[in-house]
């Protein structure tokens, strides 16, 4: 089962993945594996266009997924780091094992040529 602390143990990467127009961190794919939440790379990816578009969310963003208490309910939630939320899509059903998990996307480079969308845990900057 994965918990908060195994999120938290992940600092930098080592190897990187594609998803959706997303490059992925070693931890986001964790994540992603160990918790059966493609399903929500799959709405931060479907927002990129989006984003690029908001210049207060184009470099960087700040994905949250919160369970709703006493529920199977969530909210997915994107801010530009000044607490303003952009982005709200309410998920009427999950299973996420987790209260709350954060995703950042940062506008940088795994080559240090190509500009890409790095989808990492806050833990991983």
């Amino acid at each position: 089962m994965i918990t908060k602390a195994a999120l938290e143990g992940f600092t930098g990467t080592e190897g990187y993945a594609k998803f959706g127009g997303l490059i992925l961190t070693d931890g986001v794919v964790y994540l992603a594996e160990n918790a059966a939440c493609f399903w929500l790379l799959d709405i931060i990816a479907s927002y990129q266009s989006r984003c690029r578009k908001d210049a207060s969310l184009r470099d960087m963003q700040f994905w949250t997924l919160k369970r709703i208490p006493n529920t199977s309910k969530a909210v997915v939630t994107c801010d530009d780091g000044d607490g303003h939320v952009k982005i709200t899509q309410k998920i009427p059903f999950t299973d996420f094992p987790l209260d709350e998990v954060k995703i950042w996307v940062e506008l940088g480079s795994v080559d240090g040529i190509n500009a890409a969308y790095v989808a990492m845990l806050p833990s991983e900057r």
